[in-house]
This record gives structure tokens, C-alpha cells and sequence, in this order.
């Protein structure tokens, strides 16, 4: 005797069927799977940024540290020691008693504003007419700007030092800012910056009369502040880190600039590594305040270029 074979008792062979509202398996597997591919992309871009951080601060960071540990600590030891048991400023006293620091610095502020000034000038000046006037020749003075800059500084210093004896300016710190006076960045990021401006506002003042001074620096030249804080903050780096043109250039000690003036330490100080790390934080140092002190500048003034519109 058999039994019927009912719809209730029928069994399908891909097993229980799914109600109208339960989620497929497929979807949810997918949305796992990108969730692990985001993930892991994530946790690569963060390594890779550990990494580059590494790289960049951490010789400054060791440096630093170097500059604060004790007559008794230990220098190249291993496992090396990043942090110092006994911190002490008695380095930085030694550098401000063995070379005239002070003095040094004021040489190399004093270079560094000049070049501030004559890149802004200069820079913003040569920027405008490349962006905003029609000549021949125009777009080979854009390249040799380009070229300006991937051309190494020793393949001209001789003729740099030419050019200083004959003006009768070397061993002077006119001397040491006269190749720093303009830079092919300075006038490139100017161009950039003038390029997005919209012409109706030049137009307007045109209308109104305004000769072509006077539309640069009354209106050309206000609405692209923030990319002349970035030529100024560029310029003022290079200048203060220059140390191969001023050690050339400059033969009486009284004015030397820092960066020269601090190399003594080594020479002074050959055995004790500490002096010698303290000097170069003292050279560093005002170089990050003037960064974090202008950063939101300096974003804003690399971005107006970035992109023509």
C-alpha cells in the first residue's frame, strides 16, 4: 500500500524555498568582500603614509633627539635610542659660546628677506606678462623657465662667481642673493595664479581707465595673495638652506650666513655629536615656525595654480 503523494508532503530537491522578503546570499557575500578590498586598501595607505613619514621626519626627529641626551648617552649605539634619559640644553649653550650664531642668523635674514622681495617682485611681475600679455616668443620664454629649473646649480656656479667678481659684489650679501633674486618657480606659480583670474575683472578696470601698471598692482596682483605667500615661503626656504653659493661667494667670517657659520661645529666639535645636531636644530627651527605660522597660506596659494580653469 503506497502513500499519496500529497503537495504537502512533496519535498523539492534544492531544499526549502525562501520566503518573499529574505536577502540573497550573493549580494551579501559581494558587499563582504568589497568591505575586506576597502579595508585592506586602506590599511596599505596608512602603512605606505607610516612609511614616507618615517623617511621624512625621522632623521629630524633623531637629530633632535641627539641635540638633548647627555655627555654619557650613547650616540650610534645599538639598538639605537630615540628618546634620552637625561635631557639637558647644555649643547645649545656650547654652539651660542663657540660661534657667533646671532650674528649669522641676521646674515641669513637678511639674504633670505632680499630674496623674499625680489622673487615676489620679480617673480609675480614676469608671471603677469607671461599670462596676461601677447608677444612673440612667448612660449619659449615659458620653456626656458621650465628649463631654469631642472638645470643643476653647479653646472653655472662658475659662471655665477664670474658674474659676482665683476659687479664687484663678491664677498658681500648682495652677492649671496644674487642668484636667489628670481627663480623659474617663482615666475611659474605667479603665471599659474594670474591665468585663473578672470579677465572681466581687468576688463572693468579697463573701462574705467586703469593703465596697465595700474591694473597689475591694484587688481591683478591683490586677488592672487595666496600664491605670492607660497613664492615668499619658497624663497625664504632656499635662501636660508643655501650653503654651497654663500660658502663660495664669502670669505670674511663676520658674513657668513648660518647655514656656513654652523659647519664650523664640525671641525670644532669632530668627537661630540651632540653640538654639532644642536647647531643644526637652531638652523631648523626657524624655518618650521615660519611654516606653521604661514601653512594655510601656503595651501592656498599652491592651489590656485593647480588648476586652469
Amino acid at each position: 500500500m503506497t502513500s499519496l503523494d500529497t503537495p504537502a508532503t512533496r519535498r523539492s530537491p534544492a531544499g526549502p524555498r525562501r520566503g518573499p522578503g529574505s536577502a540573497p546570499e550573493r549580494p551579501a557575500a559581494a558587499d563582504a568582500a568589497r568591505r575586506r578590498r576597502r579595508a585592506a586598501g586602506l590599511a596599505a595607505r596608512y602603512l605606505l603614509l607610516c612609511c614616507v613619514l618615517a623617511l621624512t621626519v625621522g632623521p629630524f626627529l633623531w637629530q633632535l633627539s641627539t641635540s638633548l641626551k647627555g655627555a654619557g648617552e650613547s650616540v650610534f649605539g645599538y639598538p639605537p635610542q630615540l628618546l634620552p634619559h637625561h635631557p639637558t640644553l647644555h649643547h645649545y649653550t656650547e654652539v651660542l659660546h663657540t660661534v657667533p650664531v646671532l650674528r649669522y642668523a641676521g646674515n641669513s635674514l637678511l639674504v633670505a628677506l632680499g630674496s623674499v622681495v625680489t622673487n615676489c617682485l620679480f617673480g609675480s611681475m614676469a608671471g603677469y606678462a607671461l599670462a596676461r600679455m601677447r608677444f612673440r616668443g612667448r612660449g619659449i620664454a615659458v620653456g626656458v623657465f621650465l628649463a631654469t629649473m631642472i638645470i643643476p646649480f653647479e653646472s653655472i656656479m662658475v659662471s655665477e662667481f664670474l658674474v659676482a667678481r665683476n659687479l664687484h659684489l663678491t664677498n658681500s650679501l648682495v652677492g649671496v642673493m644674487l642668484p636667489l633674486a628670481a627663480s623659474g618657480l617663482s615666475v611659474l606659480l605667479m603665471r599659474n595664479a594670474f591665468s585663473r583670474l578672470p579677465r572681466e575683472v581687468e576688463e572693468a578696470a579697463l573701462l574705467d581707465g586703469a593703465g596697465e601698471v595700474q591694473r597689475f598692482f591694484r587688481v591683478a596682483l591683490p586677488s592672487v595673495g595666496g600664491s605670492l605667500a607660497a613664492v615668499a615661503i619658497f624663497s625664504f626656504v632656499f635662501a636660508w638652506d643655501d650653503f654651497l653659493w654663500p660658502l663660495v661667494v664669502l670669505s670674511d667670517p663676520a658674513k657668513y650666513t648660518l647655514t656656513v657659520g654652523i659647519q664650523y661645529l664640525s671641525g670644532t666639535f669632530t668627537d661630540d655629536q651632540r653640538v654639532v645636531a644642536a647647531g643644526t636644530m637652531m638652523a631648523v627651527v626657524p624655518l618650521l615656525v615660519l611654516f606653521f605660522a604661514l601653512q594655510r597660506f601656503f595651501f592656498r596659494g599652491v592651489g590656485e595654480g593647480a588648476v586652469k580653469e
